[in-house]
């Protein structure tokens, strides 16, 4: 079903053009401007951004209202025409994109008016909000492109901002090398990326959705394979899914809200709505939804171990999105209905995340930036609305009935467990053990930061709450993190029918949903229950020897080591070598040679003496060779 291009009859949907133009604008103000508009360019960002959200609410129910919900198509000019190959410079805004403008813009508008308080001393206040305001306009471009080269656009321009946003505090060496590690890993996904998106040339001559997709079945499945393989490349490196996920807990050296707004609502939801957006070309080919799934699973039983055993309040909680994204993925690779259900749980993540690290954020500012659990504990007598807005997000994510999270992860599992063979078994088992370890950790979380004895540094003296600039944001996350849920499970399956058909699950092959809801909620009380029986009267101090897999789980399980001894280290010496090569072999060469003629003419210009008698002798010698060689080949 193709998008219908903009006429009269579609109206005010004409100008949508309006959602990245906006916060681009904004964002050129600010970095342009310079000191001139420090004293309000942070509201002008956070202006630009609730304008967006607006436009974006009105756009949703304009299309809602449409006979024809396919979408609205805008050419805006042509970008590329060379031959019979064009590229337009064109928008898309049909059901998909409007649920990202819709998360982007409103968790990204929250994000923003906290960041008005959290940013408040920082003399690069105005800086941040114009980088801000660019990650935004990038990421609405990303997910409005109508074909693939405008997403790969706002693709690069979503990881040029998230850089310049986590190397923001860039005299902190830990902030410069995190962005380098992020901008650097994000280019290994994004060439898989852009390699794909060449294929697409080369086989179909167009890389625009909709002929793309309409061409897909007529290649053959091993190509297939390979350009969905590449995408799940790119989608991995963005989403930091498994091998590429070891970037994202870095990226917390940044700011609080850059942290939010990366592992909430935007940059690392881009590699599943990728997928979510190229469903015909993984659907073509099964062997990929199987890698999809594989990766999924994967990635979220190792953000889960990873979470148990760290001490930072916003590395637990990133270690936990790069868990949270595994479930999206496992959700996009199981096809069919799962596609609505990982987009649920996708939309859900958002509000209950956001809130969770911005409640992070929030007990920094309480407690004079410390971020390490064990130094917290009985915050909630000081903190009362963070603490409870925290603790909404908490059972949120662990999935207790009826939050948002029971909603949206619960049937994953449940269709994990409904794929055919004994996969249903390991990827449903994968899935579930997920469950039990996300509550283990998310409850020793919130136990060690809100209750259990005092445990501050001497430096501490009053830890209060934030002032309200801060705490609205945390309530209105909140109220979605509980409402959120039921309301997105009942409507989104709907809203999407026009991309996804009206394909319901088929029924239970392994166990029903109903025991599946109360499998997955016993499992998250024991998950819950231990963590709370091990550390309700607080932990360590000191981080103590443990065994193998929490020391594993410490060092990243090892992640970056093999990143480094596998990767790194042969780069560095083949990088090494080649300069070696360079200096000593061509350029060796190059002034060996340059050397010689220069010392064989120099000592050449020593025999031109200017004296008669040398060349006399000189003539003489010469003629003696030459008599001397004429009897050697007479008479040799």
């Amino acid at each position: 079903m193709e998008p219908i291009a903009y006429s009269a009859a579609t109206g005010w949907l004409g100008s949508f053009w309006l959602l990245p133009t906006i916060p681009l604008a904004s964002a050129a103000v600010l970095l342009l401007l310079g000191k001139r508009a420090d004293r309000w360019g942070h509201w002008l960002g956070v202006l630009s951004v609730a304008v967006a959200f607006v436009l974006g609410l009105t756009y949703f129910f304009t299309l809602r209202g449409l006979e024809n919900r396919n979408g609205v198509e805008l050419k805006l000019w042509d970008y590329i025409g060379v031959g019979n190959f064009h590229v337009d410079m064109g928008l898309l805004f049909d059901p998909l994109s409007a649920m990202f403008v819709l998360l982007i813009t409103g968790v990204g508008a929250l994000i923003h008016l906290y960041a008005v308080g959290y940013m408040e001393h920082d003399p690069g206040r105005r800086k941040f909000f114009g980088y801000f305001n660019l990650f935004i306009a990038a990421m609405l471009l990303l997910v409005l492109g109508n074909n693939y080269v405008m997403l790969y656009f706002g693709w690069e321009g979503v990881g040029l901002a998230s850089y310049l946003l986590i190397s923001f505090w860039y005299l902190r060496p830990s902030a410069a090398t995190a962005g380098k590690k992020a901008f650097l890993m994000n280019r290994v996904g994004d060439a898989g990326l852009a390699i794909a998106i060449f294929m697409m040339f080369a086989y179909f001559g167009t890389v625009n959705y909709a002929e793309v997709f309409n061409s897909v079945h007529g290649l053959s499945q091993g190509t297939v394979l390979v350009m969905a393989l590449l995408l799940l490349l790119g989608a991995a490196g963005k989403s930091g899914q498994f091998p590429l996920q070891a970037w994202l807990p870095d990226a917390m050296e940044g700011p609080t809200p850059v942290s939010a707004l990366i592992h909430a609502a935007t940059m690392v939801t881009a590699g599943v709505y990728l997928i979510a957006r190229s469903h015909p070309i993984f659907d073509a080919s099964p062997d990929a939804q199987t890698v999809v799934v594989s990766v999924g699973a994967l990635t979220l039983l190792i953000g889960c171990i990873i979470g148990c055993a760290k001490d930072d309040i916003k590395r637990v909680l990133a270690w936990s999105t790069v868990s949270q994204i595994g479930y999206m993925f496992l959700g996009v690779g199981l096809g069919g209905a799962a596609y609505a259900l990982a987009l649920i749980h996708l939309l859900a993540h958002g509000f209950f995340k956001a809130g969770m690290f911005l409640g992070a954020g929030s007990v920094m500012h309480g407690m004079h930036d410390q971020t390490d659990i064990r130094r917290f504990g009985g915050l909630w007598k000081y903190m009362r609305i963070t603490w409870v807005t925290f603790g909404l997000g908490w059972l949120a994510i662990i999935g207790i009935p009826p939050l948002s999270g029971f909603f949206s992860k619960e049937p994953i599992i449940t269709a994990a467990f409904e794929r055919a063979g004994w996969t249903g078994w390991l990827y449903g088992g994968a899935a579930l053990l997920g469950a039990g370890l996300t509550a283990f950790y998310m409850t020793r979380l919130f136990i060690l930061t809100f209750h259990g004895p005092e445990r501050w540094t001497e430096d501490i003296k009053h830890p209060h709450e934030s002032p309200s600039v801060m705490t609205i944001p945390l309530i209105v996350l909140a109220v979605g993190s509980v409402a959120a849920g039921g309301l997105l499970a009942t409507s989104v399956p709907d809203w999407l029918t026009p991309l996804y058909g009206s394909e319901h699950p088929e029924p239970a092959r392994h166990l029903n949903e109903v025991l599946m809801s109360v499998i997955g909620v016993v499992v998250v009380l024991i998950g819950g229950g231990l963590s709370w029986a091990l550390f309700r009267r607080g932990t360590a101090l000191q981080e103590q020897p443990a065994g193998p897999l929490v020391t594993a789980a410490r060092n990243n399980l090892y992640t970056d080591s093999f990143n480094e001894i596998v990767f790194e280290a042969p780069g560095r010496y083949l990088t090494r070598a080649l300069v070696y090569l360079d200096n000593r072999g061509i350029d060796g060469l190059v002034n060996g040679l340059a050397a010689g003629v220069g010392g064989g003419s120099g000592r050449l210009r020593r025999a031109q003496t200017g004296f008669v008698r040398s060349y006399a002798l000189s003539i003489l010698g010469g003629a003696v060779l030459v008599v001397a060689a004429t009897l050697a080949v007479r008479f040799g």
